[in-house]
């Protein structure tokens, strides 16, 4: 499915990667500043933190815990 205002049939990304100089073969409409990078690369970090705790808090809704056995042989 492509959008109403894409032109050409080719996808294009845009990158938060912290390159010093773009790729020849970018186009300028996709290239990014600094900050606009900075805050990307600060919300994509968020996600991250966000999902790696929703993780944990589901592994740990998923432990079974035994009650403790009081007739061990010493």
């Amino acid at each position: 499915m492509r959008n109403a205002r894409t032109n050409s049939s080719t996808a294009h990304q845009l990158t938060l990667l912290p390159d010093l100089a773009p790729a020849p073969n970018v186009n300028a409409r996709f290239l990014l500043s600094h900050d606009t990078r900075e805050l990307g690369m600060r919300h994509v970090a968020e996600i991250r933190h966000m999902l790696a705790e929703r993780k944990a808090a589901r592994e740990s809704a998923n432990v079974l815990t035994l009650p403790a056995r009081s007739d061990r042989a010493a």
